[in-house]
């Protein structure tokens, strides 16, 4: 009996799509990620509350932020009892809130305009003054939605 010697090796893995499949998942990952605009500022924690809403169409929100400076600022920042507004990346006072509105709305879409909402992302200690300020400045930019933000509370 004569014993034939079978050559069992494995077969190579074909690897020619591999850069179609990693360029099409890099190109998927660029249109999905939402990338930051704004770098905060300011510190705040948002109060709780139990009837919350999600806002449905980011496109049409203004951010005016309310809280107290993070630690790399220096000094020369506007506040109120140790509380500043940021608005976009610069601290601003309650006037320019107007200004910084109405230039946000211009920017927007016709249809966006309708719908502006601003939301007011303010800590759970900032004082109502501040608040009464602020909303007074969106009264005076003819903004008619606005909202507060919040976590749920547990």
């Amino acid at each position: 009996m004569i014993r034939q010697r079978i050559d069992r090796s494995v077969p190579t893995l074909n690897t020619s799509s591999l850069p179609d499949l990693i360029f099409t998942v890099l190109f998927f990952f660029m249109v999905v990620t939402h990338m930051r605009q704004v770098t905060l500022k300011v510190r705040f924690r948002v109060p709780q509350g139990t009837e919350l809403t999600r806002l449905t169409k980011k496109s049409a929100v203004s951010y005016v932020y309310i809280g107290t400076p993070s630690e790399t600022t220096t000094g020369g920042i506007p506040s109120y009892k140790g509380v500043t507004i940021q608005l976009n990346d610069k601290y601003a006072t309650p006037d320019e809130v107007t200004t910084y509105v109405s230039a946000e709305r211009k920017a927007m879409s016709d249809e966006d305009q309708e719908q502006q909402i601003v939301s007011v992302k303010a800590d759970r200690s900032t004082p109502m003054a501040l608040i009464s300020e602020v909303k007074l400045a969106l009264r005076k930019a003819d903004v008619r939605r606005m909202s507060y933000s919040a976590e749920q509370k547990k």
